[in-house]
């Protein structure tokens, strides 16, 4: 089968589209003809293996797994002995590793079945990017109905799905992004929108009950002058350092502002409540480009410039 593999850290020049292995499920997995996956920030540090502390999971000379890929979707074609939830034929959409591939192994608890009135593609788009925003929003802003919430890079992966998990609680959503993605903003249901390039909420006088920086363009201080008492800013995505995180920690010990950064956690509950959002339509996910798997790293230098409008989703030719 094709697959994309690295075999060092770098650009994304470093990335092959070879032919490997099928892999065989082990007993809690079960082995998808993959039809779409996305790709993700996540993906380009540790392509990159940047900053230095992903080393720590992934190598620190080189990656100790080639593979690269986690958002998935596609259609179940063997399981292993002890899967019960899936069965050959079912469609299926979550993560794993190693999604940039014709076939891949996931395992049971990472995965759905998929919603039936999305398609590949746009099952492939939510994983990570809305596990992120439903976590950032939920779990560490403590999101309630009625809150100002501000959206800042809203018009990324993690920052489209957060406009609309926001609304669903019952939020008034406020999107920051540039002039071309203010209407795709406003559509997606955010009750206002600020053009960066023309405004800057963090000095306009506004003040929010919760911020989620998506892209985490600004400094912790310029965050923090736009929270409410009380308020709180989540951080996530790849701008989020480790100096950050830290300084973040330290000022939230003082006053009654607070700043947390976020590494979402994959989960199959989250999946699940997720799938129900798709299902009604509550969510919809938002693409952007759909590049074939042989021009993923296309993909991943296009993501990187930092001007993509939703999901950048990789599509995989149906060949059974």
């Amino acid at each position: 089968m094709k697959a994309i593999v690295y075999e060092h850290y770098g650009p994304p020049d470093v990335l092959q589209f070879k032919e490997i292995a099928t892999p065989a499920p082990a007993d809690d997995e079960v082995l998808i003809h993959v039809r779409a996956a996305s790709v993700n920030p996540l993906d380009w540090h540790f392509m990159r293996g940047e900053p230095w502390f992903i080393r720590l999971m992934t190598g620190l000379r080189k990656p100790k797994d080639e593979r690269l890929g986690v958002d998935v979707a596609g259609v179940v074609e063997a399981v292993g002995k002890n899967v019960t939830q899936f069965k050959p034929g079912d469609e299926v959409f979550g993560g794993c590793r190693g999604a940039f591939a014709e076939r891949v192994c996931a395992k049971e608890d990472e995965l759905a079945l998929k919603p039936s009135n999305l398609s590949f593609e746009q099952a492939a788009a939510v994983l990570v990017a809305a596990i992120t925003a439903l976590q950032g929003l939920r779990d560490k802003g403590r999101i309630q109905p009625g809150h100002k919430v501000l959206i800042d890079g809203a018009s990324g992966g993690v920052g489209t799905f957060a406009i609309q998990i926001a609304k669903s609680f019952g939020a008034e959503v406020t999107a920051v992004c540039s002039t071309r993605n203010l209407q795709t903003a406003q559509s997606i249901g955010a009750d206002h929108v600020i053009d960066y390039t023309r405004e800057d909420f963090t000095r306009n006088g506004l003040r929010y009950d919760l911020i989620m920086a998506a892209n985490a363009y600004h400094s912790i201080f310029d965050y923090r002058r736009a929270l409410s008492r009380g308020g709180i800013c989540v951080k996530s995505g790849g701008r989020a350092s480790l100096p950050g995180m830290l300084l973040g920690r330290l000022l939230s010990l003082f006053g009654h502002k607070k700043t947390c950064s976020l590494i979402a956690k994959l989960n199959k509950k989250d999946l699940v409540l997720l799938k129900g959002f798709l299902e009604a339509g509550t969510v919809v996910p938002v693409i952007d480009r759909r590049y074939p798997l042989s021009h993923t790293a296309e993909a991943i230098r296009y993501l990187e410039e930092g001007h993509a409008r939703g999901k950048v989703v990789i599509t995989v030719e149906d060949q059974r």
